[in-house]
């Protein structure tokens, strides 16, 4: 008989799957103690309180259970034998962009291993919280937690950096793990990205700029920015990954029923003739009456970004360079765009202060986090006046 679920509903992140009598008592610890676990054990063992628990039981083999399993979680941990699991999974692997990561159990509890997607999977740092769960040894064999280094694939990952690439992931982590001179240039988005009050490693060497770090010819780069890079820089990426920081927010403000699609177009023209990235985007920021805006909302879910939406007082206690009485006459605010971007940034300056183009206005300003204090969160209204760039009218 194939391997039968109670319940096919996930309502956890986490899989815990047992197969033996003692696998059983683990992972019914398991299912008491880690967020987000949903337990499943062969039906030999059910006790009969596992509706009451919401423990899924199954017949027959368990790996016939796993593909349904592997497809539905970010997460299995197996209280299997290493070798058993890793027989069993190997036909399901696709991509470690997209697999869930996978930790083992020994069957006394006493070893968890980080098996598969220890980064970008979280196998890692889930291997971490399960083995302090059962006080048990964390086993995980990612060269750069091993030796404390940087992670390449998880660089400002917790702060939502993307790349541009992953082209260069797997030679730029090499790099990194034996040692070879490391570049790292960062000229926006958050700056604590390594832990305080410990030194970084001899290898990996901080610097001003690209073209700096290009005159130290270093084996490997890792590069922080908003901006498009000039051709003259490019050459830092022949070995080199592009880290995009969430920085730019958008001020917009827009005629009712403008269109997604002229939206979009006026932010892409605008952060090309800036040569800003779009990945670097983090809000969209307008007046309260926009908020209900079909097309701005088909332009933020499309991308995933932020919708700010302020009242016409919250506007009104910005000082602005470009106050409008039309705009005043209609929303009771003197400006839309300009003051929205303003207020979510905290910049004083900005990068643009207002271009009208068609039935979109837009303003961009950049959050600068080297003049944040650690302990003010990111988003909403700040009191601190930043420098950006210098602004710019097109």
């Amino acid at each position: 008989m194939g391997a039968v679920a109670i319940n096919n509903e996930r309502n956890g992140v986490y899989a815990v799957v047992a197969i033996t009598k003692h696998g059983v008592e683990i992972a019914r610890r398991l299912g008491g103690a880690l967020v987000g676990a949903d337990v499943y054990y062969t039906e030999k063992f059910a006790r009969g309180d596992e509706a009451e628990h919401g423990i899924r039981l199954f017949s027959g083999n368990v790996k016939t259970l796993l593909p349904e399993l592997f497809a539905r979680y970010d997460g299995l941990i197996c209280i299997i034998s290493l070798g058993a699991a890793v027989r069993m999974i190997a036909p399901l692997l696709k991509d470690k962009k997209t697999d869930p990561a996978v930790v083992v159990i020994d069957d006394k509890g006493e070893h968890v291993i980080s098996v598969l997607s220890g980064h970008l999977g979280g196998a890692n740092e889930l291997t971490r919280r399960v083995a302090a769960i059962l006080g048990a040894r964390p086993v995980i064999t990612t060269a750069s937690d091993v030796q404390q280094t940087i992670a390449v694939d998880l660089f400002g990952r917790e702060f939502g950096w993307e790349w541009e690439s992953d082209d260069n992931l797997t030679p730029v982590s090499a790099a990194v793990v034996n040692e070879e001179p490391v570049a790292i240039v960062q000229e926006s988005g958050e700056p604590n990205w390594w832990p305080a009050g410990r030194p970084l490693p001899k290898n990996i060497i901080v610097y001003g700029s690209i073209a700096e770090a290009l005159s130290a010819r270093p084996t490997a780069a890792l590069v922080v920015t908003h901006r498009l890079l000039a051709p003259k820089e490019e050459a830092i990426l022949q070995n080199g990954v592009l880290y995009r920081p969430k920085v730019i927010a958008l001020g917009i403000g827009c005629n009712r029923g403008t269109s997604a699609d002229e939206i979009e177009a006026v932010i892409r023209e605008t952060l090309n003739e800036l040569r800003f990235s779009l990945k670097s985007v983090k809000a969209v920021c307008t007046i309260d009456l926009k908020k209900d805006e079909q097309g701005l909302l088909e332009v933020v879910n499309k991308y995933r970004w932020k919708l700010v939406a302020y009242t016409p007082e919250e506007l009104n206690t910005v000082p602005i360079e470009a106050p409008s009485e039309t705009v005043f006459r209609y929303t009771g605010a003197h400006g839309v765009s300009e003051p929205a971007a303003k207020l979510y940034s905290g910049a004083d300056r900005m990068a643009l202060v207002k271009k009208k183009s068609g039935n979109v206005t837009i303003s961009v300003a950049l959050i600068d986090h080297r003049r944040r204090k650690e302990s003010e969160p990111c988003d909403g209204l700040s009191s601190l006046r930043q420098e950006a760039e210098p602004a710019k009218r097109l």
